[in-house]
């Protein structure tokens, strides 16, 4: 199948102006494809040759302007459309379409709970040739006319109102002018809840299997829905411009959610079946602000081409963080995000595959698939956040709005995008984008502090690396009262660098923090008292934004080499047990068990590692057994689970059917024991059997997946092998699940033979299987606890000879370069 390149879309675009889609689908041909039926209309400006796309099961009919084309002149995925002449034209094209079990196209799946099937369309960023003809790139925007015919007793929902006109037909409102990746369409007999705020029609949809849960949490998610929205028209002059707002929370989805105009998808483990903390929550809720404001900034502006990512996701990351602070109950996002995604975004931004947010050209749709990552979302919005405020939000708002009202269902550039911010500012906007959105790295702040005359002290700070920024400077004193080991803030300073000369603080800080309150984007260190002070009183500061900002240097610390692992460690045993975020709780935990204890540490390390850790959450465990913060305990339950070395305690939480004092084990965390019983040898398949009997929903069969891969067993690890590579058969999410089972510390002379295998196995599973799964094959798949050199030497020589597809490259260069890291921490402090 052949990609499209910019300079392909940009001479496709100047030849064409399309007006009309006119779709009608049939989902009622059985298991493996539906009736696909398009007429669209478009003119040409002048006289030429171009193309559409499509992905077909079996072309059956094409016809311009009512005489018939050849369907074997389809190439791969373009069907020619020669000779053209210039004005209107109308093509009609016929096709069956496969269904998908991998995320793309019209995805399809039958609930293993009640035998429910269900379908929805997932076409970003060129999957709708997957479902029907089309000129598919975003600047070519159109009216959709969309029609299904469903099976009887399910409902169809789409970009606009749906209205079922008898017989399993439904029909569509026509849609505003939006770009062919924004067309959605997802049916079934769908569990719906519905309302309106502002005249507007809201809904909530999901499986029906799922209905209790969603029913449970309706208010909730629609309190976020009316709360953002709301907030959002003080935001911006311009209205919501689609007819209806639906939410449908769907299965096996490979994002987080997708900002389809008037119907978001939304990953259904977004209904929570178990207990979730609050933090889950917030998380949840913050993607439902991202989605609507790309209602605007995306969907109602949209980007040009695919260099431009970045006004689509920084912006939505942004304002979902702010919006969801400033109108709900979640007013600590910011906490959240500077642990979550700002790491993402370092981690990113370090590695060989970095790019500059706005890069200068993509050339095709492959590169630009790529790119959605930490340094499209979490940097970009890091950046949008400092610029923000630089130039004060008024300012920034007046740009937004010039920019939505002069672009408004048509589509913008970066160059557009900072003219338009320019506008409402005297400061040198365009400078600014020069050195934040077309560079690549992660500069590194270093304070020095020398003393002056009386006792006072003066900072200066190195920065490695060459963009601007404007920080805060946290002065903290240790507090002299009964209690100790608490610190209070003396000052907050504002500091623009590069510096001119010494900046004079005072008396000697316990602390000085350099990004106090992460408005910046930078790693930071610490002078050696102050490095002295977090050791002894981290969980002293004041603010969970202020820890965050400790967290993360520290984290960025070991990464570098600059902090051994076990260091981490400890401090983490001696401060976890008195955070009370629990957005901190939770990324200090899974940095110490993914990275430190499974990669950093060397196996001869690792099980005191596992002790600590476990010593860590039963303390955890302890302070919350008066029940008054069930989340953190939530959080210290499951990582103990993960780093139990041996059954017992578990096995019998497991029998029992709860944590003594709580939590009673619901299916996530029954799951979860069950998996690590199975990486520890004390479970079997008959204990996993009858796990998956009494809990036989979809994740239900994810998790049966995952235990059976993680059996210490060589029939169990060639039977997943084999699922895996040898077989199609299986979807996103049990792919993903049985290989998240596969690889375990524990069980590396077991797996040992399946390191070289990897490599020569991979190409051609992603080959076959396309973008979703080589990323499932490169991410969740990857020997990631194999930290050596022959792994390392394999990879290389993959990479050189084995001529990987661009999403598996990708994810092999990622991992590659995240092994080298580790073999050059162990290095660094192995004696």
């Amino acid at each position: 199948m052949s990609v499209l390149t910019r300079d392909e879309a940009q001479t496709r675009a100047g030849l064409l102006d399309v007006h009309r889609y006119t779709i009608d689908l049939d989902l009622t041909g059985g298991d493996e494809t539906f009736d696909s039926h398009t007429l669209i209309a478009f003119s040409a400006r002048t006289d030429g040759d171009t193309f559409v796309e499509i992905k077909p099961a079996e072309l059956r009919s094409v016809t311009l302007d009512g005489q018939p084309l050849d369907p074997e002149s389809l190439d791969g995925n373009r069907l020619p459309l020669k000779n053209l002449t210039a004005g209107e034209h109308e093509l009609r094209v016929h096709a069956a379409m496969r269904y998908s079990r991998t995320g793309e196209g019209m995805h399809r799946f039958t609930d293993p709970t009640d035998g429910e099937t269900y379908v929805y369309t997932q076409l970003f960023l060129d999957d709708v040739q997957r479902v029907f003809a089309a000129f598919d790139q975003p600047d070519l925007k159109a009216v959709f006319e969309l029609s299904v015919r469903a099976p009887q007793g399910w409902t169809v929902l789409a970009n606009g109102v749906t209205e079922h006109t008898g017989d399993g037909r439904w029909r569509a409102a026509p849609t505003p002018p939006i770009s062919t990746y924004l067309v959605a369409v997802a049916a079934g007999p769908w569990h719906s809840v519905r309302t309106e705020h502002r005249g507007l029609p809201f809904g909530l949809h999901c499986r029906r299997s799922l209905a209790p849960y969603l029913d449970a949490d309706a208010d909730e998610l629609l309190d976020v829905t009316r709360a953002c929205y709301d907030r959002y028209h003080e935001k911006f002059d311009e209205p919501y411009p689609f007819d209806s707002y639906d939410q449908a929370f769907v299965p096996e989805f490979n994002a987080g959610a997708m900002e389809n105009p008037g119907l978001v998808t939304f990953r259904d483990e977004f209904v929570y079946r178990s207990a979730v903390t609050d933090t889950e929550r917030q998380t949840r809720a913050i993607v439902i602000a991202h989605e609507m404001a790309h209602m605007w900034f995306g969907d109602l502006v949209t980007l040009k081409w695919w260099d431009d990512i970045w006004l689509n996701e920084s912006f939505a990351e942004y304002m979902g963080y702010q919006i969801l602070t400033e109108a709900t109950r979640f007013t600590d996002t910011w906490t959240d995000f500077g642990v979550a995604r700002k790491s993402w975004g370092y981690d990113a931004d370090q590695r060989p595959s970095t790019h500059p947010v706005a890069p200068e050209a993509v050339d095709d749709t492959a590169s630009a698939l790529l790119n959605f990552d930490g340094i499209s979302y979490a940097k970009g919005a890091g950046a949008l956040r400092q610029l923000v405020a630089w130039l004060g939000e008024k300012d920034f708002l007046a740009g937004i709005n010039t920019h939505i009202a002069r672009h408004r269902f048509a589509n913008a550039t970066l160059a557009d995008f900072i003219d338009s911010l320019a506008g409402a500012t005297e400061r040198d906007v365009h400078a600014w984008a020069d050195a934040w959105l077309r560079t690549t790295g992660v500069d590194t702040l270093t304070p020095h502090i020398a003393p002056g005359d009386h006792g006072t002290c003066a900072l200066t700070v190195d920065r490695a690396g060459s963009r601007p920024h404007r920080i805060a400077v946290g002065l903290y004193d240790r507090d002299l009262g009964d209690d100790g080991g608490h610190l209070v803030l003396r000052e907050r300073l504002h500091l623009d660098l590069p510096q001119d000369g010494a900046q004079p603080i005072g008396k000697r800080p316990a602390l000085l923090l350099l990004n106090d309150g992460d408005l910046g984007y930078a790693k930071v260190r610490f002078d050696p008292e102050s490095f002295e002070t977090v050791r002894k009183d981290l969980s002293g500061l004041p603010s969970p934004l202020t820890r965050a900002v400790v967290w993360n240097a520290l984290r960025d610390a070991v990464r570098d080499g600059e902090l051994a692992p076990g260091a981490y460690l400890e401090t983490a045993r001696a401060h976890l047990p008195l955070e009370t975020d629990l957005a901190i709780v939770q990324g200090v935990l899974a940095f110490a068990a993914t990275h430190i204890t499974d990669r950093y540490l060397t196996p001869e390390e690792r099980p005191a590692a596992l002790a600590t850790l476990s010593e860590l959450c039963r303390d955890l465990i302890r302070r919350t057994e008066d029940g008054d913060n069930p989340g953190l305990r939530l959080i210290a339950v499951r990582h103990r689970i993960g780093a139990a070395a041996h059954p017992d305690t578990i096995a019998a939480w497991l029998a029992d059917g709860t944590v003594p004092g709580g939590p009673e084990l619901d299916p996530e965390l029954r799951w979860r024991v069950l998996a690590r019983l199975a990486v520890l040898g004390a479970t079997d398949e008959a204990a996993i059997a009858a796990e998956l009997q009494r809990d036989p929903s979809a994740t239900g069969q994810e998790g049966a997946a995952r235990c059976r891969a993680a059996l210490p067993d060589p029939e169990a690890k060639a039977r997943a092998w084999a699922a895996m590579f040898s077989s199609d058969d299986l979807s996103n999410y049990l792919f993903s699940a049985t290989a998240r089972g596969f690889w375990q510390p524990e069980q590396a002379d077991l797996v040992r033979e399946y390191v070289p295998r990897y490599y020569a196995d991979a190409v051609p599973v992603a080959d076959r299987r396309g973008p979703a799964i080589a990323t499932a094959v490169g991410r969740d798949a990857f020997p990631a606890h194999a930290v050596d050199a022959d792994s390392l030497h394999l990879g290389e020589q993959c990479l050189r000879d084995a001529d990987p597809g661009p999403a598996l490259r990708r994810s092999l260069v990622d991992q590659l370069d995240d092994l080298k890291r580790a073999l050059r921490v162990r290095q660094a402090h192995t004696a």
